[in-house]
């Protein structure tokens, strides 16, 4: 049976996880990442090696892209419309600024090259289990050509209209995370201070009325204690935190609960937690807790 081939570029813990997905599938995956291990380990998973961004987008008609920054994305986008591989269509999952996005549309689209608009929903954890929901935007016949790849790698993914709602879509949905991941921290040091077994908590909690899944991801991490290995890092999530609150301001819409919880991610980074898991916000609200308790016994 031949394989059919699609291109990554990006294979950090969204891409990789991806790629393992894609290659169980049945699809031949060639990825491309500037580190050195994430290239071994993607060729160790059974996937192809590319030199280059540029030999990947000369290499399969559709692309994903999972990068970490608006200049990583730009530079490919150069890259791949190098390539010229026309007809193609790239699949743009990263949380980036839409005038970021739509400057690298244009920049592909003079190729002849289609860019979507398709960020995630969920972790790195979630990703390798193919626990991810992709909010698609742009060109609705590109997107319909790519639902065989995107099954390869989601739970579900959903079409939410022109380019750059996938990314709304997704601002609105991390608005959430963010404060949902601050109030299981929450939950959690209230179940532990209270006496109640807080992995029972976690449990219990989890299938009533004030479930998240982001209690039902993170919440596990926050009982152990365990930050490492980070399924979404502090750093990176500084930089989603940071487009959604531009994006809030520029619309002039409230959002009080998700601008309380910026001094908790922000400690969190002083703190030294920039590469561990966001759920260690909760170390961080655990030593206000012993803080409190200090001071209340002078």
């Amino acid at each position: 049976m031949i394989k059919r081939s699609v291109g990554l570029l990006g294979l950090g813990i969204m891409g990789s996880a991806m790629a393992g997905n894609l290659l169980r599938a049945g699809f031949s995956v060639i990825g491309y990442d500037p580190v050195a291990a994430c290239r071994a380990h993607h060729r160790k998973a059974g996937g192809i090696v590319a030199k280059t961004a540029g030999d990947v987008a000369g290499s399969a008609n559709i692309v994903i892209a999972s990068l970490p920054s608006a200049k990583a994305l730009l530079e490919v986008a150069d890259q791949i419309a190098k390539a010229g591989r026309t007809r193609q269509i790239v699949i743009e999952t990263s949380t980036l600024p839409i005038l970021v996005k739509e400057a690298a549309r244009k920049r592909l689209a003079g190729a002849g090259i289609t860019l979507l608009d398709c960020p995630l929903s969920g972790t790195g954890a979630q990703a390798r289990i193919k626990d991810l929901i992709v909010y698609a935007s742009g060109d609705r016949t590109a997107f319909k050509k790519t639902n065989p790849v995107l099954k390869g790698f989601s739970r579900g993914h959903y079409y939410v209209g022109r380019f750059g709602n996938g990314s709304k879509m997704k601002y609105a949905a991390n608005l959430l995370v963010a404060i949902h991941n601050i109030s299981t921290a929450e939950a959690v040091i209230l179940a532990r201070r209270s006496g109640l077994d807080p992995a029972l908590a976690v449990k219990v909690l989890g299938d009533g009325a004030g479930s998240s899944r982001m209690l039902q991801v993170r919440g596990p991490l926050m009982v152990r204690r365990s930050y490492l290995p980070a399924t979404v890092t502090n750093d990176i999530w500084r930089k989603d935190m940071q487009i959604i609150g531009e994006f809030v301001r520029r619309l002039k819409s409230p959002a009080p609960l998700f601008n309380a919880t910026k001094a908790i991610y922000r400690a969190a980074l002083a703190r030294g937690y920039g590469k561990a898991d966001t759920a260690a916000v909760c170390a961080v609200l655990e030593r206000q807790a012993r803080k409190l308790k200090r001071s209340m016994r002078k």
